[in-house]
């Protein structure tokens, strides 16, 4: 499946579960929740990733971690705010 696909099952996923929860939820709980949902539709999501990189011939293994990276080709950050 390439990236394109992937993305609209994305945020087909993530308008459902926004939709089900409301905003004012913790990231967290969109997360897990989010997770399950695209798991649901067949994907492989994984949660809180290590994501390495390279500087100067070092490698940093843990430099950040990705909230959710789907298929090996889509990465997510999720963020939330309370309704103003």
């Amino acid at each position: 499946m390439k990236e394109n696909e992937i993305g609209r099952i994305v945020v087909d996923a993530a308008l459902k579960v926004h939709r089900e929860l409301g905003p004012g939820v913790l990231d967290s709980v969109y997360e897990v929740v989010l997770i399950h949902e695209l798991q649901r539709r067949g994907l492989k999501a994984e949660r809180q990733v290590p994501v390495s990189i390279t500087y100067q011939g070092l490698r940093f293994d843990e430099a950040s971690r990705a909230d959710i990276i789907v298929d090996g080709k889509v990465i997510l950050e999720l963020k939330s705010v309370e309704r103003r």
